[in-house]
């Protein structure tokens, strides 16, 4: 891995979840979270000629990071497309699938971008900066009852319904456009002591509705059933309790409730065997502190 990888975004529990998908040299592989594209270069390196690696990002600056290799193919889109764009390369079988979730290191520290709380940017925060709504088209037009959903679904916030209502306070004497107008309005409702704790989960929930993140997410997970072979691996990293509660529930009972369902003769219907859950270790952690809340899941197709 050279570098300017590193300096993109330094993958989380890399050996671990690669190990985790168990590949073959001849298999086929998706990575869903291409980024700085340090898992998919790591996939790469166990598969030989016969081989191949799909790897999916919505981001075009993740696209320069596109390693020259006629065994990779990069796809710009966004994961919850899978199925349509393996059928459009008609690969609908695949090995294992591979899903970093959450934001890259890149985006966070990229000053235009909005994700972070850090820097005086535009309040932007869409991962495909083709279209959509901005978080500041968000924060001027939704309703204070919508407000206080996200930010209490999202960023699971006690005082989600007080920091809506301050919004739309704010809004009517100036509409919302930089982060700095946001932190104004929020830091009231942030302890000291848990200043950017509180902030980070504002800026969570905005994130997560201005990308759809959990209703991709969901999409994602039902195509990756039906596009693993039996005995393929899915392998998924989470970050926060929202994302890995989903992932947890589906890959355990193969739906969103987790509810297990059984068959007349009293067996399991589950799609997916699991495999215990992996945490980095300490010196991941303080090598790389995106890391520190991190949850390694790994599902086998049955």
């Amino acid at each position: 891995m050279n570098k300017e990888e590193l300096v993109y975004h330094t993958p989380v529990l890399l050996k671990e979840s690669v190990d985790g998908m168990a590949i073959t040299p001849g298999n086929v592989c998706i990575d869903v979270t291409f980024g700085g594209g340090g898992h998919s270069r790591e996939i790469l390196s166990r598969l030989d000629k016969k081989g191949h690696l799909y790897s999916f990002d919505q981001d075009e600056d993740a696209e320069k990071n596109a390693p020259d290799d006629k065994r990779f193919t990069f796809v710009r889109g966004n994961f919850r497309f899978i199925y349509n764009f393996m059928h459009y390369y008609e690969t609908t079988q695949v090995d294992a699938i591979l899903a970093d979730l959450g934001v890259s290191g890149h985006h966070f520290d990229d000053e235009t971008r909005g994700f972070s709380f850090r820097f005086d940017s535009k309040l932007d925060m869409r991962m495909n900066k083709r279209g959509g709504e901005t978080a500041a088209d968000l924060l001027n037009r939704a309703t204070e009852e919508e407000l206080a959903r996200i930010f209490k679904l999202y960023g699971e916030l006690n005082c989600a319904r007080k920091l809506a209502a301050n919004i739309v306070k704010a809004r009517a004497v100036k509409p919302f456009e930089r982060v700095n107008e946001l932190i104004e309005v929020a830091k009231p409702f942030c302890p000291p002591q848990r200043e950017k704790k509180e902030l980070a989960k504002v800026f969570q929930a905005l994130r997560i509705e201005i990308n759809k993140e959990v209703e991709a997410l969901q999409q994602m997970l039902i195509s990756a059933k039906d596009l693993l072979k039996p005995g393929g691996r899915l392998v998924v990293i989470t970050y926060h309790s929202i994302e890995d509660r989903i992932v947890k529930n589906f890959m355990k009972s193969g739906n969103f409730d987790g509810k297990i369902e059984k068959d007349f003769f009293g067996n399991t219907t589950s799609p997916f065997e699991t495999k215990k859950v992996i945490a980095p270790t300490d010196e991941e952690m303080e090598r790389n502190p995106r890391s520190r809340s991190a949850k390694l899941r790994i599902a086998i197709k049955k």
